[in-house]
Parts: C-alpha cells; structure tokens; sequence
C-alpha cells in the first residue's frame, strides 16, 4: 500500500492532481478542499488511498490522514463507492462533514446529488457513533473558504464545469448552474461554484 506521495506537483485541476516522485507521475483523484489547498504550490505530499478492483486502479489523495480516514468510513458503507465518497467531501470540508454526520443531519447529507434521503440515513446510522474518533488535521481550507482568481478573465466557469464533468455529470446541465451561480455571485471562486452546482445538479 502507498502511504503518501511527495514530490513536484505538475499538474492540477478541481479533480486531480498529478505529482511527480521518483521520476514517476502519478495521476491521484482529489475532492475540492485538497485542490483549494495545493493552488500555487509547486511541491505536494498527499495521503493515499488505493482503489483496486478488475477495471480499474484509482488513487485517491488527501491532505492528511483524518480527511483518508473520512474516505475510509464512507466508502465502508454499502452502496457509497470511491467516487460518491469523493463528491460528498467536496460538498462538504470533512469538518462539516463530521459534525453533519454526528448530529444526524440527513437533510444536509442528502442534498449531495446521487444520495437521496434513504442513503443519506444510511450513512448516519453506519457512521454517527464512529465519526467523532476521528481526528481531522488543519491542511485542508476550513468551510466557507473559496478560491478566487485575480481577475475576472480567469475561467471559472470552464474549471467548474470541466470538474462537474469529471465527477459524472452530464456538460449542458452543468454549464447552466455554474452560469446562475456565476450570475448570481460573479466574484464567486471555483470550489464556491462546484459546491453550490452539486446542490442544484
């Protein structure tokens, strides 16, 4: 199992994240805290979890072992892969996500697009008694901090929805939540985006 990645980050986008060590590129799956986090930087050190099974090999990257471990006990319920594991902690900071999972707040977990009020009780009962024992680190922004680009030229929108894509959802359907937000809130960052069209998609 890999532990951790270290090394030169060459590549970034809302989804994923490509870091270079060893003179190996590896192509490591990301949720938005961790791409908020790694913007400017040139050098990166990203938890791993390794998803393996018949058609396919992922690797999915997190800033520290708390945020993994979040991963961890949501991809431990039935029916939550490694890709809904990863849309739930870029709707919500694994801080939000704790505290939504402790005090039973289903309507908050259920707003997540795919989950729906069934699955959202579900991950409740599995996880409530086992959520708080898990320590979350300080390298993930806290809730409520956005990525804003200096000016006004920067895209966006192309960012936003290229990640929605990425994350399952169908181009024309994005591009029209991402431009009420973006009309509603033009100074809005791209993690503010995404996270706002996950709860309208």
């Amino acid at each position: 199992m890999i532990e951790y990645i270290n090394g030169q980050l060459t590549e970034l986008t809302p989804t994923t994240a490509i870091i270079e060590a060893a003179g190996v590129g590896y192509e490591i799956n990301i949720a938005l805290p961790t791409y908020s986090a790694l913007l400017d930087k040139k050098e990166a050190k990203l938890y791993t979890e390794e998803i393996i099974r018949e058609d396919t090999h992922q690797l999915f990257g997190f800033m520290d072992k708390g945020e993994r471990e979040i991963f961890r006990r949501l991809t431990s319920v039935s029916g939550i892969g490694a890709n809904t594991a990863r849309m739930i902690l870029s709707a919500y900071s694994a801080t939000e996500l704790r505290q939504i999972i402790a005090t039973g707040n289903a309507r908050a977990l259920g707003q997540v697009k795919g989950l729906g009020p069934k699955t959202a009780q579900r991950i409740i009962v599995d996880l409530k008694d086992k959520i708080l024992s898990v320590e979350i680190g300080d390298g993930a922004p806290r809730a409520g901090q956005d990525v804003l680009f200096p000016t006004p030229n920067n895209p966006v929108k192309d960012e936003a929805v290229s990640a929605l894509t990425m994350l399952g959802f169908s181009a024309a359907p994005s591009g029209k939540a991402v431009d009420k937000i973006l009309k509603e809130n033009p100074n809005a960052g791209v993690e503010q985006v995404i996270k706002q069209a996950l709860k309208m998609l």
